[in-house]
């Protein structure tokens, strides 16, 4: 009887080892010619290259206005400068800066990306240019002029002018005069 139970499980172990060589065999590729290898994933996401304009020299308080017609320009910008009592603010966030985006009253994390173009945009996703991104059109450190990406939303906003306001609190002072000389 001993003899019949070790055949019995030589059989078994041999049965286990063709059934777990067979599921080996289906996730390896063929080399018969006659299979296919395996579909590649998808590939990764590359990290967005750099803009340049870094994060912090947008960080502030900001006057907003934004035309359509390009003869509007001078005029908006002005307008923007009287915005700063109610003003745009950007914030600094972990992955760029922190702002509003289109259609939504929710601040959202925005990158700030070079694309292949070699043009800077501004952006929630990595890739550039995203449909909802802006393009940075100029940048002087005093004014940010920003133009949609996507031609629709771009219809409705337009092109955005953002003056940076001054330190909270403070207005512009004309110089005082000299002090006079002590006799």
């Amino acid at each position: 009887m001993l003899g019949s139970f070790r055949g019995a499980a030589r059989v078994l172990t041999a049965a286990a080892a063709l059934t777990s060589l067979a599921g080996c065999a289906s996730t390896l590729p063929s080399f018969s010619g006659g299979g296919s290898a395996p579909e590649p994933g998808p590939a990764p996401v590359a990290a967005a290259p750099p803009s340049s304009i870094r994060p912090d020299e947008i960080v502030g308080r900001w006057g907003i206005a934004a035309y359509h017609r390009p003869e509007d320009r001078a005029r908006t910008e002005a307008a923007a400068r009287g915005q700063c009592k109610l003003p745009f603010v950007i914030n600094r966030s972990s992955t760029g800066v922190s702002m509003l985006g289109h259609d939504s009253p929710q601040v959202q994390d925005m990158l700030l990306k070079a694309g292949p173009d070699g043009k800077s945009y501004i952006g929630p996703s990595p890739a550039a240019p995203d449909a909802d991104d802006r393009e940075v059109v100029s940048f002087d450190g005093r004014v940010l002029i920003l133009k949609w990406v996507d031609p629709e939303v771009a219809g409705r906003y337009g092109t955005m002018i953002l003056v940076r306001c001054g330190a909270e609190g403070t207005t512009a002072r004309a110089p005082r005069p000299a002090p006079a000389a002590a006799r």
